[in-house]
């Protein structure tokens, strides 16, 4: 465990891709949404249908989109809550791993709602409403038995008499002192005891789904992690995984291949960018909902997968390939876009483990080859691990203070500060966007704050959390627990309203899936980030 640590656990500044949609966007006018309320009512009828066929994750992106439209919309928010809650459900029962949680008993179920109650306790960053958390538990466990797979999950058809059950006790809880962790587990508890009791579901069904409500129910970037999230997560951070070396995005009926990770698996058989894979092991995801099928993609090191492609011209093709171990770079696109002035170009795709060492040997690679400035490309970074953050902020200063963390507990308060060893003096250009969140954003931060640089491009997304990762003990799971609140060296918070650039470029949306070439003359943000560079090099030059 790295000196970063907190109490046991890794410090992570992630954003993941379901979050991406939270980013901010411009705010619409109280005006503007009272001279438009048909605009509203259409975006709701449209969500009626998406929710009537149960495609809730479609929806809650409908949702999402539209909020920030009509921001004051609460009909509007009421939607995103109810949408976020099904899938959330949809999502744990088609994990695979989740399935495993499923089949503990009581006593252990009890025993980890207690963990994580006592996590929450001890190390979240707001102190919490108990009687809050209870209800939207409690929401959850309601929305669970709403939901034909979480049945399939326990093997049994949804009892009729649940319903009134649910009623009953929902207005027996309401008499309960809900003030402290001891008196949201004994509700809890008693629920479950209820509902098992009249044998209309089992207790630990009760129990996961309370538990996975309250921890969502803390902010959105805290999540109640199953082992299989877990185990991704924990790789995101290491910059390695075990799989087929593929970027895949569920869509109906198949997982479609975003992009393809040189020297992997997936590549050494030809895959491409745009083809879909229809069939995993013999089950067509058409028949088991591609969310399953990407669960089954995976397994252990050595292990054999058999797929079927369908290639971009229709073909199709039956695939075995073998998982293995793949070291995932967080540098890419490393380059000298213009070698006459000297300007140097990388990638920064997240902060991992891996990515001090991947931006040491980008800035020798380029020093050998004349850079004179440098552009640090962090759009569309998600984040990743705070130490990472800071030490590669620290490679280009000095001195000074990078970022301050503060939680509720002293323990979380820590002020991060530059070194003067091994640092680049390069001027330096750091183009962000609107998805450059969390470790991104301590960075570009830190950057401008010190002076040391230029930010070009949009306001970045806006996340000031800081998450730390907590396996369990009781059972193969793990909690991503927002534990503080960072700040930038100027004492300002970053969540909510995200880092303005010096330059600002207003481009087109990004396009999602693999990136596109490195191309200066259709990318608006990157030729100014390169005039940008080049008069930063000639500057350079005049002073010497």
């Amino acid at each position: 465990m790295s000196r970063w640590a907190v109490r046991g656990a890794k410090l992570l500044l992630w954003l993941f891709p379901l979050l991406v949609c939270l980013q901010a966007a411009p705010v619409a006018t109280r005006a503007q949404v009272a001279v438009e309320p048909d605009a509203v009512r259409q975006i709701l009828q449209q969500g009626d249908e998406l929710e009537q066929q149960r495609r809730w994750h479609d929806a809650l992106l409908h949702y999402e989109q539209a909020i920030r439209e009509w921001p004051d919309a609460v009909s509007l928010r009421a939607r995103v809550d109810r949408a976020r809650v099904h899938w959330d459900v949809q999502r744990r029962c088609r994990d695979l791993s989740f399935g495993q949680l499923a089949q503990a008993d009581t006593r252990q179920a009890l025993s980890l709602l207690n963990e994580v109650l006592w996590k929450i306790e001890t190390y979240y960053v707001d102190p919490p409403r108990w009687a809050e958390l209870f209800e939207h538990g409690w929401r959850t466990w309601e929305t669970a038995c709403q939901e034909p797979e979480f049945w399939q999950l326990y093997r049994q058809a949804a009892p009729a008499a649940l319903g009134p059950t649910n009623a009953q006790l929902r207005q027996q809880i309401a008499r309960f002192r809900l003030a402290d962790r001891r008196d949201l587990y004994n509700a809890a508890a008693f629920c479950a005891q209820q509902i098992e009791q009249q044998r209309l579901a089992p207790a630990t069904a009760v129990l996961l789904e309370i538990t996975c409500g309250v921890v969502t129910a803390l902010d959105e970037y805290t999540a109640f992690l199953t082992p299989g999230q877990l185990d991704e997560l924990l790789s995101q951070i290491e910059g390695q995984f075990v799989g087929l070396g593929v970027e895949i995005k569920p869509e109906p009926g198949s997982l479609l291949i975003v992009s393809v990770l040189p020297g992997g698996p997936a590549a050494e058989a030809g895959l491409a960018p745009g083809e879909r894979i229809v069939s995993v092991n013999g089950q067509l995801l058409e028949e088991i909902t591609a969310e399953r099928g990407a669960d089954l993609l995976r397994g252990p090191d050595g292990s054999q997968v058999k797929i079927r492609v369908r290639r971009q011209d229709g073909h199709e093709q039956d695939l075995v390939l073998v998982r293995r171990r793949i070291d995932v770079p967080s540098v890419e696109r490393i380059a000298m876009l213009d070698p006459q002035e000297g300007v140097g170009y990388f990638r920064l795709t997240s902060f991992q483990k891996t990515t001090p060492r991947d931006v040491d040997a980008a800035l020798w690679q380029l020093h050998r080859q004349g850079m004179r400035s440098l552009i640090i490309d962090l759009r569309g970074n998600p984040g990743g691990l705070l130490s990472a953050a800071v030490e590669v902020a620290d490679r280009f200063l000095s001195q000074g203070p990078i970022v301050a963390t503060r939680g509720r507990n002293s323990g979380e308060d820590y002020d991060y500060r530059a070194h003067a060893v091994g640092t680049w003096s390069v001027p330096l250009v750091v183009l962000i966007d609107r998805d450059s969140a969390s470790a991104s954003e301590i960075f570009a931060a830190a950057i401008r704050d010190q002076r040391r640089g230029t930010l070009v491009g949009q306001p970045s997304f806006g996340k000031g959390s800081v998450q730390g990762i907590f396996p369990l003990q009781t059972l193969r799971a793990g909690l991503r627990l927002t534990t503080a609140r960072y700040y930038a060296p100027s004492g300002q918070p970053i969540g909510h309203q995200g880092i303005g650039p010096d330059v600002p470029v207003h481009v087109a949306a990004r396009p999602t899936g693999s990136p596109a070439p490195l191309l200066v003359e259709s990318d608006a943000a990157l030729r100014a980030a390169l005039q940008t560079a080049r008069e930063a090099a000639r500057r350079l030059l005049a002073g010497r």
